[in-house]
């Protein structure tokens, strides 16, 4: 048996059995358990909680190794140990997003009568309330930033209708929990899948909006710049954009000092046309993820940088 052979099989072996109803409940109950846990704690002592334990996990988990040569390829002009504080702020973003699902209704304090006085600070005001107002299917892409859950939440503090894309996890009783808990406070979601296209079209002919996360890895894609290396990009938001001529809106959390946040909604994008005066697919997925890269780039240490994005 070749090696390709015995690991394909390792994969197989462990998929079915992350799926056994055994394995299930035990995951499941001991995920429910640590909400529990982490709940009591509160915010403040849960977030640094998992911050300390991410930055120490993290060196050890092997995507690190990935993750530091996509910094490398990212930022050749950064040294090893500028690269490796990159990556431990990174792993404790991931482990502070984490934890905070449990809290994000108290951590997302917005008021939309009132946004100054909450923790959470909105740039962009003007655009939530246009999209809000102008009875018209849009497109808002994000990224894997900072807290990415906090932007349909104040989608919905603003009353915007937002359809959400998202991805179910395998354990039936996490996704039934998750499911059950982003619709209390985020609004309509779809999970990923073949029925998705219908629903999400169903919902742009109503006039309401699309929200969805744009930075990972797309079989089949355009391959477009990203970081100077060629990707292959989910054309998703460009192909719909054409469809329905309606206007993409980029949209990013970026984490700041004392649990708070910062959302930005962005102007719409100037979309490229062909020819025909369509908007381009290839050319707006390139616009699209030159816009993440920018994100990026200017908070590094809060993206997760554990894909295999360049592929």
């Amino acid at each position: 048996m070749s090696k390709a052979e015995r690991k394909r099989r390792r994969k197989e072996f462990t998929r079915r059995l992350l799926r056994s109803p055994l394995v299930n409940a035990v995951i499941g109950g001991t995920v429910r358990g640590l909400i529990g846990f982490v709940r009591l704690l509160g915010p403040k002592a849960a977030g640094g909680l998992a911050d300390r334990l991410s930055r120490f996990v993290g060196r050890f988990v092997p995507e690190s190794r990935l993750a530091l040569a996509n910094l490398a390829a990212a930022f050749p002009e950064k040294s090893l140990e500028e690269r490796q504080a990159i990556l431990d702020n990174a792993w404790a973003s991931l482990g502070r997003t984490v934890v905070e699902y449990v809290h994000i209704d108290k951590l997302i304090d917005i008021d939309p009568y009132h946004p100054e006085r909450g923790r959470t600070e909105i740039d962009g005001l003007d655009q939530f309330l246009a999209l809000r107002e102008d009875g018209r299917p849009g497109i808002i892409f994000s990224a894997h930033l900072a807290n990415w859950e906090a932007l349909a939440i104040v989608a919905a503090r603003f009353d915007l209708p937002v359809v959400a894309l998202f991805r179910m996890p395998s354990n039936n009783r996490i996704a039934q929990d998750l499911m059950a808990r982003r619709e209390e406070l985020m609004g309509t979601l779809v999970a990923s899948g073949r029925g998705a296209t219908f629903e999400v079209a169903a919902a742009l002919d109503r006039g309401e909006h699309l929200g969805l996360l744009t930075d990972q890895h797309h079989t089949g894609g355009p391959r477009v710049p990203f970081f100077g290396r060629l990707v292959s990009a989910n054309p998703l938001v460009a192909r719909l954009a054409r469809q329905y001529e309606c206007p993409v809106h980029g949209a990013r959390t970026i984490r700041l000092p004392d649990g708070r946040f910062r959302v930005e909604l962005t102007p719409p994008l100037d979309m490229p046309r062909d020819a025909e005066g369509r908007i381009d697919v290839a050319g707006g997925t390139a616009l699209v993820m030159s816009v993440v890269e920018g994100w990026v780039r200017e908070h590094p240490d809060q993206w997760l940088w554990l894909h295999n994005r360049w592929r």
